[in-house]
């Protein structure tokens, strides 16, 4: 079986397990909840509509889980210069982002470091990431198989 070809930027040769990637930071406002509703079709109303949040249980409007992976592969992708390069991906959902009514929002921070060498023939690493929100962790289990250079 061949391997994939990729245009990552990072060569295997050249990263150690324990390594970090450079963390970055995704502000989130009620704004980009909108927008990203509109792109996905995902107009549950718990993403933009306050009084349904509270009514449901939640302290206030949450951001799409799945907007919340994505911001977080993010760190992923600009390190390895190829979103092709990430050949899985996958979290636990632990806590919700939550995104209150002003101009400040929400910042979605995010971690990540080289985990392991996990095959020399495929060139594959995986990278482990860490996402919090206001003091919480956001995402469990957040780790990427990335096909490097």
């Amino acid at each position: 079986m061949t391997t994939p070809s990729t245009t990552a930027k990072i060569r295997y040769e050249d990263v150690e397990a324990g390594a970090e990637l450079p963390a970055q930071t995704f502000p989130v406002t009620r704004a980009t909840l909108v927008r990203y509703a509109g792109a996905s079709g995902d107009f549950n109303p718990i993403h933009w509509n306050e009084k349904f949040a509270k009514e449901v249980g939640l302290p206030d409007v949450i951001a799409h889980g799945m907007f919340t992976m994505a911001e977080a592969i993010r760190v992923v992708t600009d390190w390895v210069g190829d979103p092709a390069a990430v050949a899985e991906y996958g979290v636990r959902f632990t806590k919700p982002v939550v995104v209150p009514n002003d101009d400040e929002g929400a910042v979605i921070e995010v971690s990540a470091k080289v985990a392991a060498k996990l095959d020399d023939d495929a060139r594959t690493v995986r990278v482990d990431l860490t996402a919090m929100s206001a003091g919480q962790k956001v995402l469990g289990m957040s780790r990427a198989v990335v096909r490097l250079a």
